[in-house]
């Protein structure tokens, strides 16, 4: 039975764990002198990329080449796509080469699901939509277990644009099975309707956001995919809801920033914060290519 990852609901904490595990030796490969491997020989891993990526897309397809897996980069731009190919069309014909694993970026909820659903080989979410981002989620939790030690019983902040994010949906979902405390704030007009339901907290005020936090995770702005109109500048989002290093003082001590990149300097985070220490947002990169390579290897381990 092949293994899909589509979406955080439904992933366990043992496996969590595991994937979490496994990134540990695999981040020894990434800061080693010498990244060839042989694990996944003889595997093809294609990505299939309808919206831009630098972080995911690159962080994959290295993650396979690091394996040892043959990787094929299909450009959306340049492909039948371009000719009306629809995505089931376009996956069959990508399966149809021998093709062990399609990673997708796509911008309609539910197109990774929908391709599972019609393709033999293993499909991995690379952000759909609104929905969800499953492969930053899992980089996020090794990225905190690797700073605290653990994940359980860890306050985690996210800031700002919750409503059109789907990195936050994932990091609520993955931080709370694995027993974290998660609060969100932001402009009212970007926090979900009733969002108590996704089992986070939602902060009054930006003092109450930072106090008792251990993890302050910012969220980039998602002008692509929101309404006009739900914050009156930059500079007035920066004002009420960025993070500086003045506020991070407002946080537990040894409190990190995390971000899902790319970072709006000077809007979601100061420029000064994205100098200091406390910022994780390039470790984060490095831990993507780590969790990313233990995800290849799960999804095609026998």
């Amino acid at each position: 039975m092949k293994r899909d990852f589509l979406c955080m609901q439904g992933v366990s904490a043992d496996t969590l764990t595991k994937l979490m595990d496994d990134a540990v030796g695999m981040k020894k490969i990434v800061l080693s002198g010498d990244k060839s491997r042989d694990i996944l020989k003889g595997k093809t891993v294609a990505t299939l990329f309808y919206e831009n990526s630098t972080r995911t897309r690159c962080s994959f397809e290295d993650a396979a080449k690091y394996l040892g897996a043959t990787v094929t980069v299909v450009d959306v731009s340049t492909s039948s796509v371009q000719k009306g190919e629809s995505i089931l069309d376009t996956g069959r014909t990508i399966e149809a080469m021998g093709t062990d694993v399609i990673v997708i970026r796509h911008s309609a909820s539910g197109a990774p699901k929908y391709l599972a659903d019609n393709v033999k080989c293993s499909v991995i979410n690379a952000g759909d939509g609104l929905h969800a981002h499953p492969t930053q989620a899992l980089l996020d939790l090794f990225t905190i277990r690797e700073k605290f030690g653990r994940v359980e019983g860890l306050t985690v902040t996210i800031i700002g644009d919750v409503k059109h994010s789907r990195v936050a949906r994932s990091n609520i979902v993955s931080l709370t099975t694995m027993g974290a405390k998660v609060r969100v704030y932001g402009p009212p007009t970007m926090i979900p309707v009733a969002a108590e339901r996704l089992g986070c907290e939602v902060c009054t005020s930006i003092e109450d956001a930072f106090r008792g936090s251990d993890v302050i995770m910012g969220l980039r702005i998602q002008l692509e995919r929101q309404q006009k109109g739900l914050f009156p500048s930059y500079g007035e989002y920066a004002r009420f809801f960025g993070v500086n290093p003045e506020r991070m003082k407002l946080a537990n001590k040894g409190a990190i920033a995390m971000h899902p990149g790319p970072v709006n300097r000077g809007v979601e985070f100061s420029y000064a914060l994205c100098e200091d220490e406390c910022c994780y947002k390039d470790v984060q990169v490095t831990n993507g290519l780590a969790t990313r390579m233990a995800l290849l290897k799960w999804i095609l381990e026998d």
